[in-house]
């Protein structure tokens, strides 16, 4: 399903204002993804308000952290299609889910937050597990 900008434009808008960069396109999940070296955090971000609702927050929480990643990137599950299925195979093998949250060191995956693992709880419950990934991986 592709849904209209004006649906998802305020949900891109509250990542790219603190300084998330959007993956729109395959070649921008590639550039950035191949790159292998340093830490990243991808979020796969969605419409649906009872999970993204949260994770959306947790991820901004995130940015915040003492330790975190050096780059914060998101691709929209059901706008930017393409960059989302090429998004999806660098989050092999979990099967694809909207929201989900996905941290990568030097281009191998490390850490996966799935939607059922986001839905009903808190933001804040959620960027404390990001905390914890970051207090490992990030320097």
């Amino acid at each position: 399903m592709n849904y209209p900008e004006e649906i998802c434009a305020p949900m891109r808008a509250e990542l790219t204002a603190v300084g998330f960069i959007e993956l729109k396109t395959t070649d921008d999940v590639t550039t950035l993804l191949e790159k292998k070296e340093g830490t990243l955090l991808l979020m796969v971000n969605s419409v649906c308000g009872c999970a993204a609702g949260n994770a959306r927050p947790a991820v901004k929480m995130a940015t915040e952290f003492e330790k975190k990643p050096d780059v914060f990137a998101t691709v929209f599950a059901g706008q930017d299609i393409g960059a989302t299925a090429k998004a999806r195979e660098y989050m092999l093998p979990y099967p694809p889910s909207s929201p989900s949250i996905a941290v990568f060191k030097h281009g191998k995956l490390v850490h996966f937050i799935e939607r059922h693992h986001i839905e009903g709880r808190a933001a804040e419950m959620i960027a404390d597990n990001l905390k914890g990934c970051f207090d490992q991986i990030c320097i």
